[in-house]
């Protein structure tokens, strides 16, 4: 294990060093800059996928779950190499460089710092509990209406849980999720049991807000 915990100063704050080391399961989180939109279309949308599938191929990434909101993103990655840093390093600067690039624009895209938080992968439904908090951001926020499925949400990668393996992100890595839901084959029956699952946790987070 390579945990630093050394400080380094920016702008005369100091900081510390992100925990690396392999096999580490991350929640990242990265705003737009100002809180501003991170994306003006579909294709900016489709050009971060893209990106983020270069991403995996450079670093050896493995992708448990994504979600692109309107000014900020939720992705759940493994890092069997101990790269965290580096790969975010490229991965926004290349969106940034991009998205720059095609708007004819020039600046930050993304604020700061990106939160990223260690994640239990043990087995002991951690994992599962923040892939469902990411996958159900969209109901969270209000983009699907009272009775449109989570599948609808296209920028999420929770309708590439429901396709077959051919059809889905060749980066999106679905065992270990479907495992802590005692999914123990990637199939069209335990397809079929997740989407309803997730469906529960839907309504049942509907409940919860319509109380308050």
């Amino acid at each position: 294990m390579t945990t630093q915990q050394q400080l380094f100063t920016v702008g005369g704050v100091a900081r510390k060093l992100r925990v690396e080391y392999p096999g580490a399961i991350y929640h990242v989180m990265s705003r737009g800059d100002r809180r501003e939109p991170i994306f003006k279309d579909d294709a900016d949308r489709e050009r971060i996928l893209s990106t983020l599938g270069e991403a995996n191929a450079k670093t050896g990434w493995q992708v448990h779950a994504l979600c692109l909101m309107e000014n900020h993103f939720h992705l759940v990655v493994e890092t069997p190499q101990a790269n965290l840093v580096l790969g975010m390093k490229w991965f926004l600067g290349t969106c940034t460089s991009r998205f720059n690039r095609r708007h004819k624009l020039f600046g930050h895209l993304f604020s700061g710092r990106y939160k990223a938080l260690i994640v239990d992968g043990s087995g002991s439904g951690y994992l599962k509990s923040v892939c469902d908090y990411v996958h159900l951001n969209p109901a969270r926020a209000k983009l699907l209406g009272p009775e449109q499925p989570l599948r609808e949400y296209r920028w999420s990668s929770w309708p590439e849980y429901l396709k077959s393996l051919g059809g889905r992100w060749p980066w999106l890595r679905v065992d270990r999720v479907l495992g802590e839901y005692r999914i123990a084959q990637d199939s069209a029956a335990g397809r079929r049991r997740r989407r309803g699952q997730r469906e529960s946790l839907r309504y049942s987070l509907g409940q919860v807000k319509d109380k308050r």
